[in-house]
């Protein structure tokens, strides 16, 4: 009887009848370190809201991310591929059986999450430069080095020699110079484009590069510049700036660098979003962009956070699968909103508190 004398009594009863013993769920007590970020061990009771989320939608997200997986991930994702699961029940119980919560937290001190939105602008554009669609969306330059910074976003509208670099480079051209910028600061985006016979078609705009500028908030240019009060520069309010200083609207657009160059894909499941970081589709509600150095691409994450037009709470399993140059830090995330008029609204005006949960192979 000496090799049972630490079990359990419930436990070693099991043993003795002869029973396969009950999975715990008690957590692991060593924390996982990541370069920019500290996980403490945790259980799913302690994740908010985790019996209320229908988990089971982010099963196509997580297949998805199975397509790539990483190390710890590859026995895993071997046995998701041959599962059948339908209901949240099911998905919910594969979850708890196989994964465990950590707490991501900064690895010194503690500093306040933040969940801010993106989402995949839809834009009408020609084939052709016209009177009213003369604001073109480029393709990759072929003097573009890696490493080498490039032409300006201010040089590239304003030089000659900048623009011959680009000239045939044109993938197509849009009305206004506002939703050519905003497409550039998403990184992807959905074109309605008129072609030469007069035809029109969806394509997708995917995010193939940029002058290797640095990233510069003009929200932030507006806030240090007395212009938007502290805290007040969502994209609705952005746009009202815009409207009410229409002389300034260059101004405000050089002031960053960055300039983002696509190239152009087809559309044949207009249900998916675009190619995110780690490769494999975004799911809309259920992809979100993370600090890699922080939550490595396809792991699935409990964010814990509040939706920004209503309010209410927004608890669920989403998968880190893309990132952003403006993407950093610990508890830091960007919440993939889809595209459309609704997920421009939301990801517009999205600057949330954040606590975040890492769930990680047990094995």
């Amino acid at each position: 009887m000496s090799r049972y004398r630490s079990l359990p009594l419930i436990l070693l009863a099991l043993v003795l009848a002869g029973c396969a013993p009950i999975r715990t769920t008690t957590p692991p007590s060593a924390s996982i370190l990541q370069p920019q970020s500290r996980w403490v061990p945790a259980s799913f009771e302690a994740l908010p809201g985790w019996n209320d989320d229908r988990v089971a939608q982010v099963w196509p997200a997580l297949l998805q991310s199975c397509q790539r997986p990483a190390p710890a991930w590859t026995a895993l994702c071997a046995d998701a591929r041959q599962q059948r699961l339908r209901s949240d029940q099911e998905v919910r119980r594969w979850l708890e059986q196989n994964l465990v919560p950590y707490s991501i937290q900064p690895l010194q001190g503690s500093s306040p999450g933040l969940l801010t939105g993106y989402y995949e602008p839809v834009l009408a554009g020609s084939r052709r430069r016209t009177t009213q669609q003369r604001y073109p969306i480029h393709g990759v330059p072929t003097d573009l080095l890696p490493g080498r910074p490039y032409w300006t976003r201010q040089q590239i509208d304003t030089l000659p020699a900048a623009q011959a670099a680009l000239r045939g480079k044109e993938i197509a051209y849009v009305a206004d110079p506002i939703d050519a910028f905003v497409l550039h600061v998403q990184g992807s985006g959905r074109l309605l484009v008129t072609e030469s016979d007069g035809r029109t078609r969806t394509v997708r705009l995917a995010y193939a590069g940029n002058n290797g500028q640095p990233y510069q908030s003009v929200g932030r240019w507006l806030i240090d510049r007395g212009e938007l009060p502290p805290g007040q520069a969502s994209w609705p309010q952005i746009r009202a700036w815009i409207e009410s200083h229409p002389a300034r609207v260059n101004e405000l657009l050089w002031a960053n660098p960055r300039y983002v160059f696509f190239r152009e894909e087809a559309l044949p499941d207009p249900a998916l979003g675009p190619r995110g970081a780690q490769g494999v589709p975004l799911t809309p509600g259920r992809s979100i962009a993370v600090d890699p150095q922080s939550v490595p691409y396809g792991t699935p994450v409990w964010l814990d956070s509040t939706e920004p037009l209503t309010g209410k709470p927004l608890r669920r399993v989403v998968l880190a699968q893309d990132t952003g140059s403006a993407i950093k830090g610990a508890v830091r995330a960007d919440y993939f909103w889809g595209w459309g008029p609704d997920a421009a609204a939301q990801a517009g005006r999205m600057k949330q508190p954040l606590r975040m949960w890492a769930l990680w192979p047990r094995n």
